[in-house]
């Protein structure tokens, strides 16, 4: 239901004068029933091509935004550090073939994901060539699901490319029950048709970070189904770069045969030169800044322990981020931090990684066949067997042990042959029974 806003009053007589006219009003004041059993009312007055775009503003998740205020401070990427990829991201972003249209980051839990695409979103937005982005988060009221995936890109869209604004903005106000709709129709109407039909021949680029962390395997296989079929239509100016973990049924769906050759993929490895470098970074800074490392010669720590930490970490930046953010507590001598870092066995070890064993119990606890899962990894942690070893001790059907591994490929990398190898991390490792 839409009324025409009120007038301003007449105003008074001044003497015998005659009171002025009453104002023009500003322009309708909204009410739509925009979800089941639920209304929304805009009684603001806004002008007539932007009422979309407020009814959009009120739906959407705002925290989910590259640089909102609820993920600050925002990961980076230390200086120096994950160079090539962004390099290669960038490069990619910036080149005028789209026969690519979506590129697909992927590495394991702790990999430092996240911050490549925050590093990534900062430079993009620099170019001003950043569309839209949309950081998910498990378990997090709005940025946990993929309801306001597409609303939320789209309003990003409308107030970033100034071709964009009016169509998407006209879109919502014709029927603003479309951000209460399935998610393509809102990928369909609120992205895909506005961009095909007002294309500048310039590429916009959206960047969706932690797509495994969107709740339910079906709906993130159904985002990418989404993404990818929109490409198969009309030439659009949109480029996709999605972020996550190398899971199985996410990989399963840029492996399909219908959409070969319309996208690129980009492993983020082990990189223990970078993690070398942030460590030797940040011990100097902490000796810099602690006044009780006044006295401790340099270098600190030894190139020893420095290179242990690095070989600790197996590469991943998350066990390095960990033990800085221990060690750097201010409350503490740091040297008397490194200490406990360096034995698993003293009773402050566990404190310091706790984000690690957050990370890697919630890994462990969604893994399917949990019976099965638990003895394969003891076996695998204390003896060094391959997966077609495990099946043998256990009397297992020839590939069933890779079949229960299946649901770690976020933090295992699983040998494609039969060596004998460790492919669990150490912070894994750590916390299972020898």
């Amino acid at each position: 239901m839409a009324t025409g806003g009120r007038g301003g009053g007449g105003g008074g007589g001044y003497g015998n004068g005659t009171g002025g006219s009453g104002g023009h009003g500003m322009g309708p004041s909204v009410k739509f029933d925009v979800r089941p059993g639920g209304n929304f009312t805009m009684n603001n007055n806004v002008w007539q091509s932007e009422r979309g775009i407020d009814i959009l503003h009120h739906m959407v998740a705002l925290e989910a935004i590259h640089n909102s205020a609820e993920s600050y401070p925002q990961p980076r990427c230390h200086p120096e550090t994950r160079m090539k990829v962004l390099e290669d991201l960038l490069e990619w972003a910036l080149d005028s073939d789209l026969e690519t249209t979506v590129f697909w980051l992927y590495g394991p839990a702790g990999a430092g994901k996240s911050a490549i695409m925050q590093t990534l979103a900062e430079q993009l937005k620099d170019a001003n060539i950043l569309g839209g982005s949309f950081f998910f988060k498990r378990g997090h009221a709005a940025r946990g699901n993929a309801k306001t995936l597409f609303a939320t890109i789209a309003y990003q869209l409308a107030l970033s490319v100034p071709s964009l604004r009016t169509p998407i903005s006209k879109t919502v106000e014709s029927d603003p029950s479309i951000v209460a709709l399935s998610i393509e129709v809102q990928m369909q109407s609120l992205i895909s048709e506005p961009c095909c039909s007002n294309w500048n021949q310039d590429s916009i680029l959206i960047l969706i970070d932690g797509l495994d962390e969107c709740e339910g395997h079906n709906i993130q296989v159904e985002i990418l189904r989404i993404i990818l079929q929109s490409f198969s239509q009309d030439p659009s100016p949109l480029r996709f770069i999605i972020a996550s973990r190398p899971e199985p049924h996410i990989r399963e769906v840029f492996d399909s045969f219908s959409y070969l050759g319309i996208h690129r993929a980009f492993n983020v490895e082990q990189s223990f030169a970078d993690v070398y470098k942030y460590l030797r970074d940040e011990f100097s800074r902490i000796h810099h800044e602690h006044y009780t490392m006044a006295k401790v010669p340099l270098p600190w720590p030894t190139p020893g322990i420095l290179d242990q930490l690095v070989e600790n970490s197996s590469g991943h930046f998350i066990y390095a981020s960990t033990i800085i953010k221990f060690i750097d507590d201010k409350n503490y001598r740091p040297t008397e931090r490194l200490a406990v870092v360096q034995d698993p066995n003293s009773s402050g070890s566990a404190s310091a990684f706790d984000t690690l064993d957050q990370l890697y119990m919630t890994i462990l606890s969604s893994a399917p066949r949990q019976s099965e899962l638990i003895p394969i990894l003891c076996a695998i942690v204390n003896f060094g067997l391959c997966p077609e070893e495990v099946d043998q001790l256990f009397q297992l059907a020839e590939g069933d042990t890779r079949l229960v591994l299946r649901g770690l490929h976020s933090a295992l990398k699983i040998p494609s042959d039969n060596k004998r190898e460790n492919f669990l991390p150490p912070c894994i490792i750590f916390g299972f029974p020898q």
